[in-house]
């Protein structure tokens, strides 16, 4: 009964990132940390792509080496969750963000700033050089963020590729949201379209892409975060920090940002409730839960 339980969690904080994904402002990868599973997918695909160069040069003893080396347990259960959250998050939570856009986005900006002490912890001590470093960060962000979106309805595979390339990095890096690239580069209706109507040729230009993408970025990541943990940690948490930018609730057409409006009682709740439902899932994961990747975020 455990290990259902714990099989059952898993997949339920893989739906979270999925769900996460489609919505433009918030980061898959911080959801990613704030539910414990972050270091499992970074080393799970770092062994994957390391697993395919392998069997691309017919070295098999070294593919299975790191296949084996995979935590299982976690990843299957996180990308079946994963999977069911886009799907859901496309048919019901992109009309609700378009319907109640202010208090969506205080929803996620509180999820978000209570989500800033995570990667905030995992730098350890501060200095000068790393807060630096986060300014610097968070600066690049508010700046990227404040990018007017662009208009593709109808684009070329040879820009649906590129696209999920990058929108796949975004996902590995905490802070930096897959769905706002899409949307600033004018692909993120395209995919949700393409997602509800199971646009196949669509969709399959979009994941071949993202591999390419996974395969381009997470090895360096993981390069990062084993060799110079801590300013990575540090721009981290400037890019989840610079990334509140997106999530004001006010915003104009253009994303120039606007003064409170008449329901800032409710997008004020709803910021309240973000920051609580954080608070919940760390408590949930570090009191009840067992932490099946305690190795890989300590």
């Amino acid at each position: 009964m455990r290990s259902f339980f714990r099989v059952v969690s898993t997949v339920f904080r893989g739906f979270l990132i999925g769900l996460a994904e489609t919505v433009p402002g918030v980061s898959g990868g911080t959801i990613a940390l704030v539910v414990g599973v972050y270091g499992a997918l970074i080393d799970g695909a770092a062994r994957f792509v390391r697993a395919g160069v392998g069997l691309f040069r017919g070295k098999l003893a070294v593919s299975r080496r790191e296949l084996s080396g995979v935590v299982w347990v976690v990843v299957i259960p996180v990308l079946m969750g994963m999977a069911g959250g886009v799907i859901l998050g496309a048919a019901l939570l992109e009309p609700v963000v378009t319907e109640f856009p202010e208090e969506t986005r205080g929803v996620f900006a509180g999820l978000i700033l209570a989500s800033l002490w995570i990667p905030w912890r995992m730098v350890g001590s501060w200095n000068t050089r790393l807060g630096l470093a986060a300014l610097a960060a968070a600066t690049l962000m508010v700046v990227f963020t404040g990018m007017g979106p662009l208009n593709n309805p109808d684009p070329s595979f040879w820009a649906v590729a590129p696209a999920a390339a990058l929108a796949m990095c975004a996902l590995v890096l905490p802070g930096v949201s897959g769905s706002f690239l899409l949307t600033v580069m004018g692909l993120y209706q395209p995919t949700i379209e393409a997602v509800n109507d199971r646009n196949v040729e669509y969709l399959a230009v979009f994941a071949l892409g993202a591999l390419a993408g996974l395969a381009l970025f997470v090895r360096a990541l993981q390069y990062l975060l084993e060799n110079h943990r801590a300013i990575t940690l540090a721009i981290m948490t400037g890019l989840m920090a610079g990334s509140l930018r997106a999530l004001w609730p006010w915003q104009g057409e253009g994303r120039e940002l606007l003064g409170p409006g008449e329901n800032l009682a409710g997008v004020s709740l709803g910021t309240i409730a973000g920051v609580l439902v954080v608070v919940s899932v760390v408590l949930v994961e570090r009191f009840w839960l067992p932490r099946v990747n305690r190795s890989h975020l300590s």
